[in-house]
């Protein structure tokens, strides 16, 4: 019997509680309380698992099965079911087949007597949990291809639970990517082949094969494939489009022991847009499970192309015995650069008025901006409120902060706000960030200050960049007809206020796409007026495209993010706390 963890405890500590809170407050309830419907939790795990072989020496090579609960409220603060359960393992489907041990994850208290293995455990919170982790190795006396099964069944007061069967295997395929040699500091419209080459390094064939290809923006391959369909999406970069993923089908018969190889590699190119980008390339048995885990709910569409075919390799390379190592990736950093043009915005009001600004940036490219890897703001635009006026409301991705940049905790009408890019900006965005504005006292040609800069205020140079002379512009009240210099809002490049709206076309997602705000916030307007008075404003320029709304995610091994990588995701989210910079 495994002993209690600490985790454990405190969840059985929290539910007596918990439950005597309860009675304390049932004692002073005088009508009875309205029948609550009974909560149904989803129980999970892994549909199929291949292990290793028992060995003819050594120990066995042990996998680790993560079953789960899932509880669908959405209610975090009070959708946790408060109350016992116990979860039973019956493991006579795989004996003779596997051997089975609990490991140190999960909070319950598991007992195994023969075949059956029982679990008790505390309050199920909102979403996935993991209920234990059990550590699987393949029988002594079992053969390669022998299979059985795990059930799972729970158990509570109050409570329902779907049961879950788990597939335990021994033997199977074993497909291994090799790692291609490929050039990575590029200039645009560089063309370099893709010859991946992969091994079934298992015990049987691996019938078909499912390869992705996953690129991010700045990269293209030359021509689309009749056996591959496509997908186009942010995976969470805050940018549509952001990443393209191609899924190849070849049907067939992959032995073990052989490699395999594109019969005609296709070719990658680093396009107008490129900067920093990604580009994975993955293999694995083609079978439902598998595509599912890689569409991950996207819309594909088929190409109409040529077909892309395999082939034996000339030599060997030395449910997947080893899904570790069925992927690789590599970053590509591509000799460009993006203009990022400030604009601002005007309005005329009186004293007690309110006026609605658009203010923010365009990229005008070529590059897109994307930091795949740390998942950073791509950059921060810097509004000082213009003098006589006070922020009303505010983009949700915008902090207020003192006049010298300074942390403040009151974010009412602070004279300065700090206001957060995603960690993606297409080559077309258009990041539009609205502000409604009070007009305490009239003071004409009142003027505030636009800039789009580097994250850190101490080094406000965008370093992609190369026309820092339009990262500034002007936010100003009741200009009145001068409409030149500082008494219109202007992109800092001679682009003077011409009346309109700030943002044409400024939607939070890509060119005609209509997205959310950014990071949750209001950003992505269209345009600009003002209640109680009359308002212009500036185009800034161009008309831009449209800016994804958010996302924090760095590209992982193994998700973003980045649902990661390894198991058909993409991205890992980086969390990350922001200092007031």
């Amino acid at each position: 019997m495994r002993s209690t963890t600490p985790r454990a405890a405190l969840r059985r500590a929290a539910g007596g509680f918990a439950a005597a809170g309860l009675m304390a407050a049932g004692s002073l309830t005088l009508t009875a309380p309205a029948q609550a419907a009974v909560p149904a939790f989803t129980l999970g795990g892994p549909a199929e698992t291949a292990l290793h072989p028992y060995p003819a020496t050594g120990a066995p090579q042990k996998a680790s099965l993560d079953f789960t609960v899932n509880n669908p409220s959405e209610d975090e603060e009070n959708g946790a079911f408060q109350g016992e359960y116990t979860v039973r393992f019956d493991l006579s489907g795989i004996e003779g087949v596997a051997d089975v041990s609990f490991g140190d994850e999960g909070g319950a208290d598991c007992t195994t007597t023969g075949t059956r293995a029982v679990c008790h455990d505390w309050g199920i919170f909102p979403g996935l949990s993991t209920l234990a982790e059990l550590d699987v190795t393949a029988a002594q006396g079992s053969e390669d291809g022998d299979t059985g099964t795990i059930e799972v069944t729970a158990e509570a007061d109050g409570a329902t639970f779907t049961s879950f069967t788990a597939l335990v295997g021994v033997g199977g395929p074993d497909l291994s990517m090799e790692r291609l040699p490929f050039t990575t500091e590029l200039e645009p419209g560089d063309t370099q082949p893709v010859p991946v080459t992969f091994t079934n390094n298992g015990t049987r064939a691996a019938d078909g094969v499912l390869l992705t290809l996953r690129y991010t923006r700045g990269m293209e391959f030359t021509e689309r494939y009749q056996n591959c369909e496509y997908s186009e999406s942010d995976l969470g970069m805050g940018s549509p489009g952001a990443w393209t993923t191609a899924l190849c089908s070849f049907d067939g018969s992959y032995e073990p022991g052989v490699a395999y190889t594109l019969a005609e590699p296709p070719a990658i190119r680093a396009t107008e847009r490129a900067f920093y980008d990604s580009f994975l390339y993955r293999v694995e048995e083609n079978g439902s499970a598998a595509r599912a885990a890689q569409r991950a709910g996207a819309e594909y569409s088929p190409g109409k192309g040529a077909t892309l075919a395999l082939r034996k390799a000339p030599a060997a390379l030395t449910a997947d015995l080893d899904p570790s190592d069925n992927q690789q990736d590599v970053d590509f950093r591509t000799a460009n650069s993006a203009d990022f043009a400030a604009y601002g915005d005007r309005a005329e009001g009186d004293a007690g008025d309110s006026v609605e600004v658009n203010v923010g940036f365009r990229n005008r490219g070529p590059a897109w901006i994307g930091y795949i890897r740390s998942g950073e703001d791509v950059a921060t635009v810097d509004v000082t409120v213009p003098e006589g006026a006070s922020v009303v409301t505010k983009p949700g991705t915008c902090r207020g902060v003192t006049a010298d940049g300074e942390y403040r905790e009151d974010q009412t009408a602070a004279p300065r706000y700090f206001c957060s890019t995603p960690m993606s900006v297409r080559e077309d965005a258009d990041f539009a960030l609205p502000f409604e504005l009070k007009i305490v006292k009239r003071v004409e040609g009142a003027s505030g200050k636009v800039v789009v800069r580097n994250t850190h205020l101490a080094e406000p140079k965008l370093p992609f960049d190369p026309e820092p002379a339009n990262n500034t512009a002007s936010l100003v009240l009741n200009a009145g007809d001068s409409g030149s210099g500082d008494s219109g809002a202007t992109t800092g490049d001679g682009d003077a206020a011409s009346g309109g709206s700030a943002a044409t076309g400024g939607s939070a997602g890509g060119a005609g796409d209509s997205g959310g705000s950014a990071s949750g916030g209001s950003g992505g307007t269209t345009g600009s007026s003002a209640t109680g008075s009359s308002s212009t404003g500036t185009t800034g320029g161009d008309s831009g495209g449209g800016l994804a709304a958010t996302g924090s995610v760095a590209l992982t091994i193994g998700v973003a993010a980045l649902a990661a990588l390894a198991a058909g995701g993409v991205l890992h989210t980086v969390s990350r706390r922001r200092a007031a910079r």
